[in-house]
């Protein structure tokens, strides 16, 4: 078995950062009326910008695998090229389309070479799930290098004419046409962009972390699901999948809208995170006070204090000058999240020899739950 490495994070950003109150602006105004939940909901989430990959008319920039793709860019230069890579490993909650995979659309942007490719699917796992198949690639000297990545295009599933159709339909009922909590909260976490790793099986470079365990965990075969998109929730809480529907129902019930449950996502995000985190820890004989950086991924700042607290109430307090995140300047950014809060640590000078780094990724999808340690080289 062979050691990894990572020694190189780069991110692409697309655009200019976008303030809150620029929001609507791009994302437009549904049923020509500001959110009545927007503000309540940046407020707790405390993100104060974000990057879309669309313009102010609605038009994408960039598409999810350009994102990718332009992030895997800046990983090249003399001491390693596009020729070089053996692996490439990618993970999207929103891939452009269905088929053929989200690897195979960046692999074609890179025009390089023949290489295997690994495509992820879920949502803030997806891009976890990337690097673990890259980490034991490398582990068990089957690739030499991989390159993984982790990107999202979440903007153009907000935008208001998404929703129009659903609103009509409201007004033809008599109901009130303003967008349920569920599919509107969300409007307002999500952000765009794209990381990426190259991991190698020797360090390499100024600063390199040594990937010393990965841990996962799936929590599906006892909770129901908690934030879905391509389908609706019955109340029996099954997911009634979207070409179960007629294809009227996809634009009338906004069926391709990202939807949360929130009461569900309250109840058992931080319960299931520090019981995934002690088992993870616990396997591998970590203890909290091992921990130099801990990168958490949360989705809103509003989980902040509640996950400090279940943790240390399960034998796992990490005080919070260990805490390393930038949830309020690139927003939730999904399966990106974790390579550009990593990305930051890594260019930041911060990093000593030795250092241990714990990243930690929750999944609301279906509660799932993924960690790695590192150490810094």
């Amino acid at each position: 078995m062979f050691d990894v490495y990572i020694t190189k994070a780069a991110k692409f950003m697309p655009n200019e950062p976008i303030s809150n109150d620029e929001m609507e602006d791009y994302l437009g105004l549904i049923n020509e009326t500001e959110s009545k939940a927007r503000r309540l909901i940046l407020r707790n989430n405390k993100i104060v910008s974000r990057y879309y990959a669309i313009d102010k008319n609605g038009k994408s920039t960039h598409s999810n695998a350009e994102l990718t793709s332009n992030a895997i860019k800046e990983l090249f230069d003399d001491t390693f090229t596009a020729q070089d890579m053996e692996l490439l490993s990618c993970g999207t909650t929103t891939p452009d389309i269905l088929v053929p995979s989200h690897a195979a659309m960046v692999h074609g942007l890179l025009k390089n070479k023949t290489l295997e490719l690994n495509s992820s699917s879920g949502v803030c796992c997806a891009g976890m799930n990337a690097l673990k198949f890259g980490f034991l690639s490398i582990k068990s000297g089957s690739t030499k290098n991989a390159v993984c990545a982790g990107s999202e295009k979440l903007s153009t599933w907000m935008q208001s004419e998404k929703f129009e159709n659903e609103v009509v339909n409201l007004k033809k009922l008599e109901e009130q046409p303003i967008l349920a909590f569920k599919k509107d909260f969300l409007r307002w976490m999500l952000s765009d962009g794209a990381g990426a790793f190259l991991l190698e099986n020797k360090p390499s470079g100024s600063v390199s972390l040594k990937i010393e365990w990965m841990e996962a965990f799936s929590y599906a075969y006892e909770l129901e699901t908690c934030m879905y998109a391509g389908g609706d929730k019955l109340e029996n809480g099954e997911i009634k999948p979207w070409n179960d529907y007629k294809p009227e129902q996809w634009l009338n019930e906004s069926l391709f809208a990202f939807k949360q449950d929130v009461k569900l996502l309250d109840q058992f995000i931080l319960v299931k995170g520090s019981q995934s985190m002690g088992d993870a820890l616990s396997k591998n004989n970590v203890t909290a006070d091992q921990i130099d950086y801990f990168l958490p991924h949360v989705s809103s700042h509003y989980f902040v204090d509640g996950l400090h607290k279940a943790l240390a109430e399960n034998g796992m307090d990490i005080p919070m000058e260990k805490w390393f995140m930038n949830l309020a300047n690139v927003g939730n950014v999904g399966a990106a999240s974790i390579y550009l809060a990593l990305e930051e640590l890594m260019n930041s000078g911060k990093l000593k020899k030795g250092n241990k780094v714990l990243l930690s990724v929750p999944e609301s999808g279906r509660f799932s739950y993924a960690y790695a340690y590192l150490t810094v080289c």
